[in-house]
């Protein structure tokens, strides 16, 4: 039932003027800046092999069947932005081809390939009117990604502002442009991980129920690394305890990565040690 009232309150919140956001959450725990990383041990240490699930939880519930062409965009949304969690995100700078500076925050973000690298970035269409971001990558094929952390995740959501294509979001955000090396947008000198990007490939969805383009999805290869140099370790390995990534949950709801547990990939040779 908790469950239920908390997702109900961010549904709510989501339609709240920003004042009366601040005083409904008002009452919520401080933020701690200090927690860190963490693992436990695995649901269910005792696992075997072909055990199958750890819980016989799912046993107690029907799944409903959905289908998405029968189904209006914004439904399909809801359902897809708060089931496939959490999705990093990618904080994409580009620039117009007259040279006007955009930024804005990609939750439609992930790997594809490391050799060479590939990330992909996916757009919805608003009534069929592209984002700005998707417009100036098509035109001049290249962009920056960072990753946001938590000490600029406020001046990152600024960038989430419906402005007209003639309008710079650096300015409302305070972040700060750094030069980058082969491509025109800047990228963000606070961000622990940057990538300078070039398209590769670009396809435009259409909707099954109205025909009209939909959305966009891009794949982009990664030219080069901007990464700080407290972050990644010796072993080439980006320590999350200092990158502090923020993930994108449902609703207006953003998540911290500060507890895991690790499961070492089975291998033919060692079923044993699971019997």
């Amino acid at each position: 039932m908790r469950g239920k009232y908390i997702y109900g309150a961010v549904r709510h919140l989501s339609r709240m003027t920003y004042s009366e956001f601040k005083a409904s959450v008002a009452h919520r725990p401080e933020f701690d800046p200090t927690a860190t990383f963490g693992l436990t041990k695995v649901p269910n240490p005792q696992w075997k092999l072909g055990q199958g699930a750890n819980s016989d939880e799912w046993k107690r519930h029907k799944k409903v069947e959905l289908d998405p062409a029968e189904r209006a965009g914004p439904e399909n949304y809801k359902t897809l932005i708060s089931g496939v969690v959490p999705r990093p995100i990618a904080f994409v700078s580009s620039v117009s081809p007259d040279g006007i500076a955009n930024l804005a925050p990609i939750s439609y973000f992930n790997l594809a390939n490391n050799d060479p690298p590939i990330v992909t970035l996916g757009f919805s269409q608003n009534q069929g009117k592209a984002k700005d971001t998707v417009n100036n990558i098509l035109a001049t094929e290249e962009c920056t990604i960072n990753i946001i952390s938590e000490w600029w995740v406020e001046a990152a959501n600024m960038a989430a502002l419906d402005c007209p294509p003639e309008v710079d979001e650096w300015k409302y955000c305070g972040l700060t442009p750094e030069k980058s090396t082969v491509v025109k947008p800047a990228h963000v000198a606070e961000s622990a991980y940057s990538m300078e990007c070039k398209l590769v490939a670009s396809h435009e969805w259409k909707s099954k129920r109205t025909g009209k383009p939909s959305g966009n999805t891009l794949l982009l290869e990664v030219i080069r690394f901007h990464i700080r140099s407290d972050v990644l370790n010796d072993g080439n390995v980006v320590d999350i305890n200092k990158l502090k990534p923020v993930s994108r949950l449902g609703g207006i709801t953003y998540g911290r990565t500060t507890l895991g547990y690790e499961l070492p990939k089975p291998l033919n040779d060692n079923l044993e040690d699971y019997q």
